[in-house]
């Protein structure tokens, strides 16, 4: 499988004090596709999604070598400014965060932080996420109630809204279906694979039959090792280690 990489990872290590959560992880993440990053638990997969936009800078006692590179530019450079870098990617966590205000407050939130006042651009672009989120039309007579008063399922996708209206290159969705029904599952799934055109989507999913319902890309983790890497099709119908091979096999111990 040939394609042009959105995110480069050379080398990448994690430690948390004397314990090494990643270690020597070399990939590409493909542009404008679905990645998905399977693994059982404790293996890695939260820690190398929170390495893409430095979430795990605030964390103590973590020290990261290597280097992560977004368009080009090596994010873990002393001059490279967070924010800057944090604001081309949305995340979605495994249980969605509302900020604690409005409907309407939570997606015009991002824009009004870099500067965007006009109150007809804020409704285009509250308007328009919500839209893209498919939740415009259960909430369009209620924008200014609180968001803390909508379902998990509509809270998740109230927060890709938000994500989406800063304009991101970059979704990362941390197990974003785990917390909820199969119903509101489905709804984000088939948003993420009509934003891929548009979009680099990477997800973690410790559920295999989502990975190969919406992976174009998949890597297998075990231990903070990355072992092996691929499209969906190889990965999934003839994947080259035999652990992997366990692990799609469900006889994984």
């Amino acid at each position: 499988m040939s394609f042009k990489p959105h995110i480069r990872v050379e080398n990448l290590n994690v430690y948390y004090g004397k314990e090494q959560a990643l270690k020597n992880i070399t990939v590409n993440i493909p542009d404008r596709k679905i990645t998905a990053i399977i693994g059982p638990s404790g293996c890695g997969k939260s820690t190398l999604l929170k390495s893409f936009n430095r979430l795990l800078d605030p964390v103590d006692h973590v020290r990261i070598s290597g280097r992560v590179f977004v368009d080009q530019e090596d994010i873990y450079d002393s001059k490279v400014d967070v924010t800057r870098i944090r604001k081309k990617m949305g995340l979605l966590s495994q249980r969605p965060y509302p900020l604690p205000m409005s409907i309407y407050d939570n997606v015009a939130y991002g824009p009004r932080l870099h500067g965007i006042r006009n109150k007809k651009t804020l409704n285009e672009i509250v308007e328009r996420n919500l839209k893209i989120s498919s939740i415009w039309n259960e909430v369009k007579d209620r924008l200014n109630t609180p968001a803390s008063r909508l379902s998990i399922g509509q809270q998740q996708r109230l927060c890709l809204a938000r994500g989406l209206a800063v304009e991101p290159e970059i979704i990362l969705g941390d197990e974003p279906t785990s917390a909820l029904d199969p119903k509101s599952s489905q709804r984000i799934e088939q948003r993420f694979i009509e934003l891929k055109s548009e979009y680099t989507i990477v997800l973690v999913t410790h559920i295999l039959r989502q990975a190969k319902r919406l992976a174009d890309y998949v890597l297998f983790m075990y231990l903070g090792e990355l072992v092996e890497h691929g499209s969906a099709e190889e990965i999934f119908s003839n994947p080259k280690q035999e652990m992997t091979k366990e692990y799609i096999g469900g006889t994984f111990s």
